[in-house]
Formats: structure tokens, C-alpha cells, sequence
């Protein structure tokens, strides 16, 4: 859309000026009439050990250190190999203010580092759920779920790309979430909305917006926040976001909470000292175009009332009683490339993928799995195809797969890699590569296997992941994320 021609809804600025007063209205309603979209952004993945790249400018400065402006132009992601080894996630610069959030109330309240229970009730399509693992202390176990079913799809690909071991991905309405017991330290709700956020990057935000949408709304929002309240612990932290401006959906809301659920706000010490963040009020956060280089965002957190002087004491634990026998092979296959931490959950069919977690958040994902209709748990190792074992594309990805499991060949040129990612047959390896299972990496980033035959590899990248199109020739994909140091147990490259 030209920016020449964004013209507003009847009724918006109105509304404008009257929940955000007449400067702050006039300047935002400026910047979404006449200013293009935010410049682009990426998150790097540094458990990845990805280190920022050549193209990448300044960094964002709520993003906990991770997130970084692009230089020039908007890039075709998708023809850069490190963006589908995982190395960043593209986001939106305001969307990375959750990290600094979570990372406050994880260093702040639980000073001890050890790992807590998080829970994104509206995950997709993944952004805010990967800032939150990148803040949250190791082992963290982190749930995600996401009501539409193609969404969800979409948001366990974001997720396998960024090779969280410790994730489960489910799928479904909220109120499943009211059967769960008080088990999460940290529950975030990016609540479905009526998007006025979105108004310079989509179309769609101006033509659908009314004061009736902005009231719907704000009663599903409120839906959403009773039914995940059970789940949380006492003490814990709920954080509430939007992409929209209005305060029926935003300060109303947290005003709500606080009353509903005697919940009391908090401040973010993080956020409140950034240049362009607008505070309304105490604990709540406006990202606004014409004020940051970023879309529009609201958040704000809560704490439960602490009725309990052992936090963990109000988190039931269910055993896993299932029947189901784990198959010899599989549970070595595991222990080969995954190590001694990592338990495979029992099977409910055998051509079901294997799924494995670390012994500690066995009994949570169980549990979770009981409850929820949940589409992946840890770590995928593979399929049984009776006597084999087909390892799994999630597995290469993995950030707990053992550097040692799968002999690797570098594939130095970047051409090259995209075929390997268009799904082309590969020549014969390097002299030497041994036969069978191989893991193919890109500037030491593993992009998936291919099954070496010796006079020539197949392919296994998966169908549905792989590229319709190349570029012209000639094309090198701007460096935005680099993997250092190198990976040691690359023998091969080509």
C-alpha cells in the first residue's frame, strides 16, 4: 500500500485522541497516514551460537541483546540458508520487547536461575515465544499453543528452526487450559485483537476496524485471560500484549485482571528507561509507530496474589502411567544422539514420531499431553518404519543434538546449499564421507540430512519445507547471521 493513499477509518483518530490524548494521537496518526513500515528486524538465535553478520545495523534496544535493525533493503529471507538453519528469526522490533520482560521477571524473582514452567497461550506464529526462551534460564520448559489449525502448523516450523529442546506445541481453545493444574511460573497471552497496530503493513487493519470489532475484542481477551489464570502459579506472572492502540483492549484490561483476580501490576525497569516507549500508566507500555522504529505493540504484566510460601507447591505432578513400551532400538538410537538426559515418552501408535524429553519434564509433558491436544513435544529423534528409524528434520535442527552423532559435509557455496534446500540430488560426497546418514551445513549450520549412497547422496529435506524458487544467478544472500566459532566436527566440505 502507498503511503500516499493510507487513509484511516472514519472514527479512529477521534477515538485516538481520546485514549491517548492529542499529541501523542496527532503523532501516531501521522506515522500510520505517511510513514512506511517499520524497518525490518531479526533475532538471532544464540543458543545457536549465531553472531551478528555484515548486514545487520543497529541493535534494537529492548531486545535483550539479541534483536538487530536490517541495513537496506527488506532481504528475501527465504534465500538465505542460515535463516533455515535457525540461526534468527525475522520479527518486528516491538514484538522483542517480551524478551526484556521475561528476562526482568526470571533475574528479579527467581534469582537462583533455575528453570521455570512458561506458558504461550497465543503463540503463533512463534516471534514472541522464541524471545521468551532466548530470556528464560536453561531447561526452562516452554509451552506454546495456538487455536487455528494453520497457524499452529506454522508455529511448530518456527519453532523446530530455532531447536528449543525443552518445547511442547499444542493446539486448540483456551479453555482446555482450565483443567490444567497452577503449573507455570510465566503465562503470556498476546491476545488476539482488533490489530490497529498493523494499519501501516496491512491493509486489512484499516478495513476491518469498528468500535464493535474493538469490543469483541476485548471480551475474548478477557475470556482468554480467566481461562489461562488457573493454570498460573501463585506468585507467577502473567503478561498481557495486543498489537492495537485502544485502552478498551489494553489498560482497561490490566485494570481488569487486578480486579477480577487481585492481581497486582509491575513495572519493567527495562522498558521503562527506553527512548520512544509511552507509559500511560504504571506497568503498561505502548510501542508506537512515529514514536519507535517498530509496529505497534501494548504490554503489561501482573502478579498472582501468593497464597502459598512454596511457589511449587501448587503445581500437582502427574506420573506418566501410559502402557506403552519403549522400543530397545529407538530408546539407543536416542541415547546415541541426544545423550543419557533425554527420555522417549511412550508410543501411541508405533508409526507416530518419536518424541523425547529430559527425564526432569517427562511428568509435565505427560501431563500436558493428558490435557491438551498437543502436536509436539521435546525433541523429535524419528519415525519406526518397522526395523529402521528414519531420523527426523526437527532432529538435525536440535540444539540438543551431540555435535558427535552424524558425520556433516559443508556445503561452502551458498548456491549449492539452496539446491540442497530446493530439494536437488546431490553429488557424490567428499572422498571419505562415511555412508549412510549425513548432516549437511552451511557456514557450520546444519540445514538436514541426506542419506549418503556413495556414488551419489539423497536428499531427505523435507517436501513441504523446500524452496519454490531460486534467485537470479548471480545472487548472494545478504550476511545477516554467522555461526562462531565454527563447528569442530566438520571433516567434509564441498
Amino acid at each position: 500500500m502507498s503511503t500516499a493513499h493510507r487513509t484511516l477509518p472514519h472514527g479512529f483518530e477521534e477515538r485516538l485522541r481520546a485514549d491517548l490524548g492529542e499529541d501523542i494521537a496527532a503523532r501516531l496518526a501521522d506515522a500510520l497516514m505517511t510513514s512506511a513500515p517499520a524497518t525490518p528486524a531479526v533475532r538471532l538465535n544464540r543458543r545457536k551460537g549465531a553472531r551478528p553478520g555484515a548486514a545487520l545495523g543497529a541493535p534494537v534496544g529492548w531486545s535483550g541483546g539479541d534483536g538487530f535493525y536490517v541495513s537496506g533493503e527488506r532481504p528475501v529471507f527465504a534465500f538465505d540458508p542460515a535463516w533455515h538453519a535457525g540461526l534468527y528469526y525475522v520479527q518486528d522490533a516491538s514484538s522483542m520487547a517480551l524478551s526484556a520482560i521475561v528476562g526482568e521477571i526470571a533475574s528479579r524473582y527467581y534469582p537462583g536461575g533455575e528453570p521455570l514452567a512458561y506458558l504461550d497461550a497465543c503463540a503463533a506464529p512463534g516471534g514472541k515465544t522464541i524471545a521468551a526462551i532466548d530470556a528464560l534460564p536453561p531447561g526452562s520448559l516452554v509451552a506454546a499453543n495456538e487455536f487455528d489449525r494453520r497457524r499452529a502448523e506454522i508455529l511448530v516450523e518456527n519453532l523446530m528452526k530455532h531447536g528449543c529442546p525443552d518445547m511442547a506445541v499444542s493446539r486448540g481453545d483456551t479453555a482446555a487450559m482450565r483443567r490444567l493444574p497452577a503449573m507455570f511460573d510465566i503465562i503470556a497471552v498476546d491476545a488476539p485483537c482488533s490489530g490497529e497496530g498493523m494499519m501501516r503493513k496491512e491493509p486489512e487493519a484499516i478495513a476491518q476496524w469498528s468500535p464493535r470489532l474493538i469490543d469483541e475484542c476485548a471480551a475474548l481477551q478477557r475470556e482468554i485471560i480467566a481461562n489461562v489464570w488457573p493454570a498460573l502459579r501463585p506468585g507467577g506472572f502473567l503478561i498481557y500484549s495486543t498489537c492495537t492502540f485502544n485502552r478498551a483492549e489494553n489498560e482497561a484490561n490490566l485494570a481488569w485482571i487486578e480486579r477480577e483476580f487481585g492481581a497486582s501490576r509491575i513495572e519493567c525497569e527495562a522498558l521503562a528507561g527506553v527512548g520512544g516507549v509511552v507509559s500511560l500508566e504504571k506497568g503498561a507500555y505502548r510501542f508506537l509507530p512515529g514514536f519507535v522504529d517498530g509496529e505497534g505493540l501494548f504490554v503489561g504484566a501482573v502478579r498472582k496474589a501468593c497464597d502459598s510460601s512454596d511457589r511449587r507447591a501448587a503445581a500437582p505432578r502427574r506420573k506418566n502411567k501410559a502402557k506403552a513400551k519403549i522400543d530397545p532400538a529407538a530408546a539407543k538410537f536416542t541415547d546415541m544422539v541426544l545423550g543419557k538426559d533425554f527420555r522417549l515418552m511412550p508410543q501411541a501408535t508405533p508409526e507416530r514420531p518419536l518424541r523425547a524429553v529430559r527425564a526432569e519434564l517427562a511428568d509435565a509433558c505427560a501431563l500436558l499431553e493428558s490435557t491438551l491436544d498437543l502436536r509436539t513435544c521435546g525433541v523429535k529423534p524419528g519415525t519406526l518404519k518397522g526395523k529402521d528409524l528414519a531420523p527426523s528434520h526437527a532432529l538435525a535442527l536440535s540444539q540438543a543434538l551431540a555435535a558427535d552423532a552424524f558425520p556433516r559435509v559443508e556445503l561452502e557455496d551458498e548456491n549449492a546449499a539452496r539446491a540442497y534446500l530446493r530439494g536437488e540430488s546431490l553429488p557424490a560426497l567428499p572422498e571419505g564421507t562415511p555412508r549412510g546418514l549425513v548432516i549437511v551445513t552451511h557456514g557450520g549450520a546444519p540445514l538436514g540430512f541426506v542419506k549418503n549412497l556413495g556414488n551419489r547422496a539423497n536428499n531427505l529435506f523435507p517436501q513441504g519445507l523446500r524452496l519454490k524458487t531460486l534467485p537470479a544467478p548471480g545472487y548472494t544472500a545478504p550476511q545477516l547471521a554467522t555461526l562462531c566459532p565454527p563447528s569442530d566436527s566438520n571433516p567434509t566440505s564441498r
